[in-house]
Protein backbone atom coordinates (compact mmCIF):
# COMPACT_ATOMS: atom_id res chain seq x y z
CA UNK A 1 0.00 0.00 0.00
CA UNK A 2 3.12 2.18 0.09
CA UNK A 3 3.52 2.02 -3.52
CA UNK A 4 1.75 4.44 -6.11
CA UNK A 5 1.87 3.29 -9.68
CA UNK A 6 4.75 4.90 -12.07
CA UNK A 7 6.66 5.12 -9.09
CA UNK A 8 10.39 4.50 -9.49
CA UNK A 9 12.14 5.41 -6.47
CA UNK A 10 12.70 3.04 -3.23
CA UNK A 11 12.03 0.03 -5.03
CA UNK A 12 15.18 -1.43 -4.19
CA UNK A 13 15.03 -3.55 -7.27
CA UNK A 14 18.62 -3.45 -9.22
CA UNK A 15 19.05 -4.89 -12.58
CA UNK A 16 18.98 -8.26 -14.17
CA UNK A 17 21.21 -10.09 -15.84
CA UNK A 18 20.95 -9.56 -19.61
CA UNK A 19 18.24 -7.17 -19.73
CA UNK A 20 18.80 -3.65 -20.68
CA UNK A 21 19.85 -1.19 -18.06
CA UNK A 22 16.49 0.54 -17.66
CA UNK A 23 14.63 1.80 -14.28
CA UNK A 24 11.72 0.02 -12.72
CA UNK A 25 8.34 1.01 -12.38
CA UNK A 26 5.62 0.10 -10.44
CA UNK A 27 3.25 -0.68 -12.68
CA UNK A 28 -0.26 -2.13 -10.66
CA UNK A 29 -0.92 -3.77 -7.12
CA UNK A 30 -2.95 -6.67 -5.66
CA UNK A 31 -3.43 -5.65 -2.12
CA UNK A 32 -5.75 -8.95 -1.45
CA UNK A 33 -2.29 -11.10 -2.26
CA UNK A 34 0.23 -8.60 -1.05
CA UNK A 35 1.78 -8.22 -4.51
CA UNK A 36 3.88 -5.52 -6.16
CA UNK A 37 4.06 -5.63 -9.94
CA UNK A 38 6.62 -4.12 -11.51
CA UNK A 39 8.06 -3.21 -15.16
CA UNK A 40 11.33 -2.35 -16.29
CA UNK A 41 11.02 0.70 -18.91
CA UNK A 42 9.52 4.36 -18.67
CA UNK A 43 7.48 3.12 -21.50
CA UNK A 44 6.13 -0.02 -20.67
CA UNK A 45 2.21 -0.98 -22.46
CA UNK A 46 1.68 -1.76 -18.41
CA UNK A 47 2.08 1.51 -17.48
CA UNK A 48 -0.62 3.24 -20.01
CA UNK A 49 -4.10 3.05 -20.24
CA UNK A 50 -6.35 4.74 -22.37
CA UNK A 51 -9.50 4.67 -20.33
CA UNK A 52 -10.29 5.84 -16.77
CA UNK A 53 -13.36 5.85 -14.15
CA UNK A 54 -13.68 8.34 -12.07
CA UNK A 55 -16.24 8.98 -8.63
CA UNK A 56 -16.84 11.35 -6.19
CA UNK A 57 -16.77 14.25 -8.94
CA UNK A 58 -16.99 17.92 -8.16
CA UNK A 59 -18.26 20.08 -11.28
CA UNK A 60 -17.19 23.57 -10.52
CA UNK A 61 -18.64 24.75 -13.66
CA UNK A 62 -22.02 23.75 -12.01
CA UNK A 63 -23.07 21.63 -14.72
CA UNK A 64 -22.13 18.22 -15.89
CA UNK A 65 -19.54 18.47 -18.77
CA UNK A 66 -21.45 16.44 -22.30
CA UNK A 67 -21.00 13.33 -23.14
CA UNK A 68 -19.37 12.53 -26.19
CA UNK A 69 -17.56 15.99 -26.76
CA UNK A 70 -13.81 17.27 -27.07
CA UNK A 71 -11.95 18.14 -23.67
CA UNK A 72 -8.80 18.05 -21.73
CA UNK A 73 -7.49 16.33 -19.04
CA UNK A 74 -4.78 15.62 -16.66
CA UNK A 75 -4.28 13.13 -14.82
CA UNK A 76 -1.09 14.20 -12.89
CA UNK A 77 0.18 17.59 -11.82
CA UNK A 78 2.40 19.11 -14.23
CA UNK A 79 1.60 16.54 -16.61
CA UNK A 80 0.72 18.66 -20.35
CA UNK A 81 -3.59 18.37 -21.49
CA UNK A 82 -4.54 15.13 -23.11
CA UNK A 83 -7.54 15.19 -25.57
CA UNK A 84 -10.51 13.01 -23.82
CA UNK A 85 -13.91 12.32 -24.22
CA UNK A 86 -16.01 11.60 -21.96
CA UNK A 87 -18.31 8.77 -22.78
CA UNK A 88 -20.47 8.76 -19.54
CA UNK A 89 -21.44 10.52 -15.98
CA UNK A 90 -23.81 10.99 -13.66
CA UNK A 91 -24.18 12.06 -10.64
CA UNK A 92 -22.09 9.19 -9.35
CA UNK A 93 -19.41 8.19 -11.91
CA UNK A 94 -17.95 9.41 -15.37
CA UNK A 95 -15.83 7.26 -17.96
CA UNK A 96 -13.17 9.12 -19.68
CA UNK A 97 -11.63 7.80 -23.01
CA UNK A 98 -8.19 9.66 -23.83
CA UNK A 99 -7.19 9.79 -27.61
CA UNK A 100 -3.38 8.73 -26.70
CA UNK A 101 -2.74 6.39 -23.69
CA UNK A 102 -1.76 8.12 -20.59
CA UNK A 103 0.65 7.39 -17.94
CA UNK A 104 0.41 5.70 -14.99
CA UNK A 105 -2.93 6.44 -14.15
CA UNK A 106 -3.27 5.78 -10.55
CA UNK A 107 -6.21 5.14 -8.18
CA UNK A 108 -7.04 7.82 -5.47
CA UNK A 109 -5.26 10.75 -7.77
CA UNK A 110 -7.44 13.33 -9.14
CA UNK A 111 -8.20 13.80 -12.76
CA UNK A 112 -9.53 17.42 -13.79
CA UNK A 113 -11.10 18.27 -16.82
CA UNK A 114 -11.06 21.31 -19.01
CA UNK A 115 -12.54 23.07 -21.76
CA UNK A 116 -10.35 25.33 -23.32
CA UNK A 117 -8.91 26.96 -20.72
CA UNK A 118 -11.69 26.85 -18.02
CA UNK A 119 -11.79 23.92 -15.42
CA UNK A 120 -15.15 21.87 -15.11
CA UNK A 121 -13.81 20.25 -12.23
CA UNK A 122 -13.26 16.51 -11.77
CA UNK A 123 -12.96 13.23 -9.50
CA UNK A 124 -10.79 10.32 -7.88
CA UNK A 125 -9.51 8.14 -9.98
CA UNK A 126 -11.14 4.75 -8.94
Amino acid sequence: MYYTLGQREGLGIGGVRGAPEEPWYVAAKDMEKNVLYVVQGHEHPALLKERLAAARLSWIAGRRPHTHWVYAAKTRYRMPDAACEIDSVDAERCEIAFAAPQWAVTPGQSVVVYESRVCLGGGIIV
